[in-house]
């Protein structure tokens, strides 16, 4: 009765926690902190952030995550025991866990997430298949025999899938997602304009003028950053128009992930998803136009899911709430 039930979606840019009767209760950066000198975590979440790019040599700001997997276990275990205190509170129960986990990650990667979290404070930790937990937070019919076709667009790896009964039929990843996204955006300007801009002004551009597809109205941004020849700082103004060819190649990557997985779907299945269209979830279903790109280009019908970067922490927390049904799609370590 007093127990916690716990869907955390462990992603590579962002942390989300659902809390079984509260929803979603925490959305944070997975990003830490480490004084150099001491070897501890100075700040965890939004507030090590704040801190991306901006510190002296004595604090190093990492992200534990990469391409969805622990880059750095024993930080990945303080950033996890720090957001499950957070999300769960003066409990004196340890909560039991769901943790997504990308599809085609090895035997090693689940263990260690499994590990982090039960050192993290978990009492039970259980592991799910992303795509599973994405369509099951989406409210697509995941435990019937019909083809439901999820696109996960996340900070590290975009990975499509076909999930019916609870289960992935057919799946594939692809290691481009919003950090690529935001690296690409750097590297542009640094060829186009020589000027030098980091990650977190990256990421601020795509989402302020960024699109898949050229825009109706052009929207236009004004960028500081470092001139690379004198050395100074400078001002530039960029258009979405530049940021749509800039991304370009990532798009790609990712309506090739989408047509992968489409040419290998049962043609039962097939049919069930021309009919219904595939689901996109994650941050980078929120880029402008993408469900237009991937229809024109799969002609599939694609539509965003409602509060697209919630499903996954959602499903999993779902999924913990029903865990007999969901059982036996849950991977083995």
């Amino acid at each position: 009765m007093f127990e916690q039930h716990l869907g955390i979606d462990l992603g590579t840019v962002n942390v989300l926690v659902y809390v079984s009767g509260r929803g979603i209760v925490l959305q944070e950066p997975s990003v830490v902190a480490l004084s150099v000198n001491e070897n501890r975590i100075v700040a965890v979440g939004e507030e090590a952030k704040a801190m991306y790019g901006r510190t002296p040599d004595v604090i190093e700001v990492l992200r534990p995550m990469r391409d969805g997997v622990i880059a750095d276990y024993l930080v990945t275990e303080a950033m996890l025991k720090y957001f499950i205190h957070k999300s769960a509170g003066r409990s004196v129960f340890k909560p039991r866990v769901m943790i997504s986990v990308p599809y085609g990650v090895t035997s090693v990667e689940k263990r260690a997430v499994h590990e982090a979290a039960i050192a993290a404070g978990a009492r039970e930790a259980h592991l799910l298949w992303e795509p599973v937990a994405a369509a099951i937070g989406a409210g697509l019919p995941t435990d019937t025999p019909t083809g439901n076709m999820v696109l996960d667009l996340g900070g590290g790896t975009t990975e499509a899938a076909v999930v019916s009964m609870n289960g992935i039929v057919v799946a594939n990843s692809v290691r481009t997602g919003g950090v690529r996204i935001d690296e690409a955006i750097v590297a542009y300007i640094r060829r186009k304009y020589n000027l030098a801009i980091g990650e977190p002004t990256a990421e601020e551009i795509k989402m302020r003028i960024g699109a898949a597809l050229p825009l109706e109205e052009v929207l236009t941004m004004e960028v500081q950053g470092r001139d690379q020849v004198a050395g100074l700082p400078r001002t530039i103004t960029i258009n979405s128009e530049e940021i749509t060819e800039a991304i370009s190649d990532a798009m790609a990557a990712i309506v090739g992930v989408t047509k992968s997985v489409l040419e290998k779907t049962p043609p039962e299945l097939a049919s069930d998803i021309i009919d219904r269209g595939m689901v996109l979830v994650g941050g980078g279903a929120l880029l402008r136009k993408i469900d237009q790109l991937l229809t024109r280009e799969t002609g599939v019908a694609a539509y965003v899911a409602d509060a697209p970067m919630a499903c996954v922490a959602l499903g999993a927390g779902k999924a913990l709430e029903n865990y007999y049904t969901v059982k036996r799609s849950i991977p083995g370590l």
